[in-house]
C-alpha cells in the first residue's frame, strides 16, 4: 500500500493530462467551429447585398452550408488513422471522375469543369482533389523515415501533378495551382534538403515559360498581362481589376454601408457575388470591415496551424499542416487578384464566395482538422 509520500512522488512524475472536454467528446473543435459558423453568418449576410437582395440565391447558399457542416461533423468522427488507411481510394476515385470531365464534362462558361447528373446536382471534382491530394502525399511520406528520400519526393511530385496536370486541362489555371500548392506543402513540411528547395526556384523561371508558349490559353495570358497594366484594356480585360479597385478604395473606412455599394449594386463590379466578393465588403464595410474579416481569417488559420503542431501522427502533422497552409493560400490568392496584387486566376474568397461545392469541400477540410486535434489520446479524468 502506498504511503501519501510515495503518491505525491508518483504523481509528480507522471505526464500532465488534461481532461477532455465535452466538445472534443463529440470530435468537435469549438474554437473552429465558432469562427466558421461566424463566417457563414457573414457569408449569407453579405450575399444578400450581392446577389442583388436575391434570398433564392441566400437560401441556397444556407443549404450548401447546411450540407457541409452536417459533412464536416461526420468527417470528425473518423479516426485520422482509419482515413490514412483508405485515402489512396478516394485519390483514385478522384482522378478518374477528373478524367471523365475531361471526357465527357458539362461545359459552362467556356470551361469543361463539372460532371453533371441529371436531375440531381452538378458539380466539380476538382475542388475535392483540393483535400484529397495532400492527403495523400501526407499517407504516402508518413509511411516512410523522414526527411523524404529524392525517390519519395519524386513519387509524391507524380501524385500531385497527375490532377494538376487534368484540372488545367479543364481549363481552370487557379484550382490546378491551389492543387499543385497543397502538395507541394506537405513536401516542403515533411522536410526537403536546400539544395532541392533551390533547385526548385531555378526551375520556376523554365517551367514558367513552357507554361506561357505551350499550356496557357490566350484568355490566361490576357489576365497576366492585365495585371501588370490593366489600362491597357479599361473597357475590355482589364475592366474587372479597375472596378475592383474603384470599389475598395471607395470604401474609405468605415463603408458606405450595407446594399448601399454603387459599383456592385449598378453592375460596374461584375461576380460581385462570387471570386469579387472582397471588393463589395471594402466598399460597403470599408477598411473596418476588411480588418474584420482578415482578423477571422487569422485567428482560423492560427488555431490550423496549432492543431497541425499538437498532432499525434505524422500523417496528422503533415495533412494538417498541408491543410492550413492551403487555407491561407486560397485566402492570400483571392484578395491578392481582386487587389490588383496577383493576377486573376479565378478562385474565389474561402467561405464568402458563393459556391456550393467550395463550401462543401473547405467544411470538409475542417472536418479532417477537427478530427486530427480531437482524437487524441486524452485522459478521461485527472487525480
Amino acid at each position: 500500500m502506498l504511503t501519501s509520500k510515495k503518491r505525491i512522488i508518483l504523481n509528480n512524475q507522471a505526464p500532465h493530462k488534461r481532461r477532455a472536454t465535452f466538445l472534443e467528446r463529440l470530435h468537435i473543435d469549438g474554437y473552429l467551429l465558432v469562427l466558421l459558423m461566424v463566417l457563414a453568418a457573414a457569408n449569407l449576410f453579405i450575399l444578400y447585398s450581392a446577389s442583388g437582395k436575391n434570398m433564392e440565391l441566400v437560401n441556397r447558399q444556407a443549404t450548401f452550408f447546411i450540407i457541409g457542416t452536417v459533412i464536416m461533423l461526420a468527417i470528425a468522427q473518423f479516426d485520422p488513422r482509419f482515413m490514412a488507411r483508405w485515402v489512396l481510394i478516394p485519390y483514385i476515385i478522384g482522378v478518374i471522375l477528373l478524367i471523365i470531365v475531361d471526357i465527357n464534362g458539362h461545359n459552362a462558361m467556356g470551361a469543361q469543369r463539372w460532371l453533371k447528373i441529371p436531375g440531381l446536382i452538378r458539380f466539380q471534382p476538382s475542388e475535392f482533389m483540393k483535400i484529397v491530394v495532400p492527403a495523400t502525399i501526407a499517407w504516402y511520406i508518413s509511411r516512410h523515415s523522414l526527411p523524404a528520400s529524392f525517390k519519395h519526393v519524386v513519387v509524391s511530385l507524380v501524385l500531385t501533378g497527375i490532377p494538376f496536370l487534368l484540372v488545367l486541362r479543364q481549363p481552370d489555371l487557379g484550382t490546378s495551382l491551389l492543387i499543385l500548392a497543397a502538395g507541394a506543402f506537405v513536401i516542403f513540411i515533411a522536410g526537403l534538403r536546400w539544395s532541392w528547395i533551390i533547385s526548385a526556384i531555378v526551375a520556376i523561371i523554365p517551367i514558367a515559360y513552357g507554361m506561357w508558349h505551350f499550356i496557357m490559353h490566350d484568355y490566361q495570358k490576357h489576365r497576366v498581362l492585365t495585371f501588370i497594366n490593366p489600362e491597357s484594356d479599361p473597357l475590355g480585360k482589364g475592366w474587372n481589376i479597375i472596378q475592383s479597385k474603384a470599389a475598395i478604395g471607395s470604401g474609405g473606412f468605415w463603408g458606405k454601408g450595407w446594399l448601399e455599394g454603387t459599383q456592385s449594386h449598378l453592375d460596374f463590379l461584375p461576380e460581385s457575388h462570387t471570386d469579387f466578393v472582397f471588393a463589395l465588403i471594402g466598399e460597403e464595410f470599408g477598411l473596418f470591415g476588411v480588418i474584420l474579416l482578415l482578423t477571422i481569417y487569422l485567428l482560423i488559420i492560427a488555431r490550423c496551424l496549432m492543431i497541425a503542431i499538437n498532432a499525434q501522427t505524422l500523417f496528422g502533422k503533415l495533412l494538417a499542416g498541408g491543410l492550413s497552409m492551403t487555407f491561407f493560400v486560397y485566402v492570400f490568392v483571392n484578395i491578392g487578384m481582386v487587389s490588383g496584387l496577383l493576377p486573376v486566376v479565378g478562385v474565389p474568397l474561402p467561405l464568402m464566395s458563393y459556391g456550393g461545392t467550395s463550401v462543401v469541400t473547405l467544411l470538409s477540410s475542417f472536418g479532417i482538422l477537427m478530427a486530427i486535434q480531437t482524437h487524441r489520446q486524452w485522459t478521461t479524468s485527472i487525480r
